[in-house]
């Protein structure tokens, strides 16, 4: 098969309904919408979510709180998670996503201090916590805010 002897399945491609040209058309005069009404007009119909003047649902729910479009949300780990590196390792964003213990960065990467932590590390973060600080250095690591 050549591409010049390509063809369209049968009733794959259907003709566009030419509306509005002459009574012999089957959709002429009034175009397929019938005798006036809200349907026929321009622009006619009703929006999403209108119930006929009743008040529409999304009026009728409480509404609560608000989103905070500048809210920080940090990607977190707890000291406890790090004993799974070998000793003297840098730890940082990328080695914590290949090892699984992170998923989305986010806005950053906080470590909390949850655990105990047994290897020195020298952690890189965006945040520490006071105890995750105390931990890691309890345990011969350090601590780099990035």
């Amino acid at each position: 098969m050549k591409l010049h002897e390509l063809q369209y399945t049968e009733g794959a491609r259907k003709e566009r309904k030419r509306i509005g040209r002459g009574t012999s058309s089957g959709t002429g005069k009034t175009s397929g919408k019938g005798q006036k009404g809200q349907r026929a007009r321009a622009g006619g119909g009703k929006k999403p979510g209108f119930e006929g003047g009743q008040t529409p649902l999304f009026m009728r729910l409480p509404k609560r709180g608000f989103t905070n479009f500048n809210r920080v949300e940090f990607a977190i780990v707890n000291v406890e998670d790090l004993n799974k590196f070998e000793a003297n390792t840098v730890v940082d964003f990328t080695l914590l996503k290949d090892a699984g213990l992170v998923k989305k960065e986010l806005d950053g990467l906080k470590i909390l201090g949850n655990g105990k932590l047994e290897v020195a590390l020298t952690v890189k973060a965006n945040k520490f916590s006071k105890s995750a600080v105390a931990a890691i250095e309890a345990a011969g690591g350090k601590t780099e805010v990035i």
